[in-house]
């Protein structure tokens, strides 16, 4: 994300003085409940897990999800791009490329798997 981007995130709760209501607890809470509310666009579709005539509204629940992240790292002093990174290259030590190629396993049934890239 931005850095132009996460400022005016946060400059929109600071215009409205609402700093002090955003501790980690309530900011937890807040990113559940929207992602709740993203999940929300998928349900009961049964077999359509497309994407293409809800893209709007999980435009709108996907942007509430990512605003309270900048509030949560904000209100923690983390940097996103720092943890991202981290993480991404965490993750490449539990899925190596030979081994999660093409697999949606989780990394603990990933051993002794090998595949072959062509």
């Amino acid at each position: 994300m931005k850095q132009e981007t996460i400022e005016q995130v946060l400059k929109f709760r600071d215009d409205r003085n609402w700093r002090k209501f955003h501790n980690p607890k309530d900011l937890a809470i807040s990113i559940c409940l929207e992602a709740a509310e993203l999940l929300e666009v998928f349900q009961w579709s049964a077999e359509d897990v497309q994407c293409e005539d809800k893209k709007d509204k999980i435009r709108e629940e996907l942007a509430d999800v990512l605003n309270y992240c900048v509030l949560m790292a904000d209100e923690c002093g983390l940097d996103m791009d720092e943890i991202v990174l981290e993480k991404i290259k965490k993750n490449e030590g539990k899925y190596p490329v030979e081994k999660a190629y093409g697999s949606k396993e989780k990394y603990t049934e990933l051993k002794g798997r090998e595949w072959k890239l062509s």
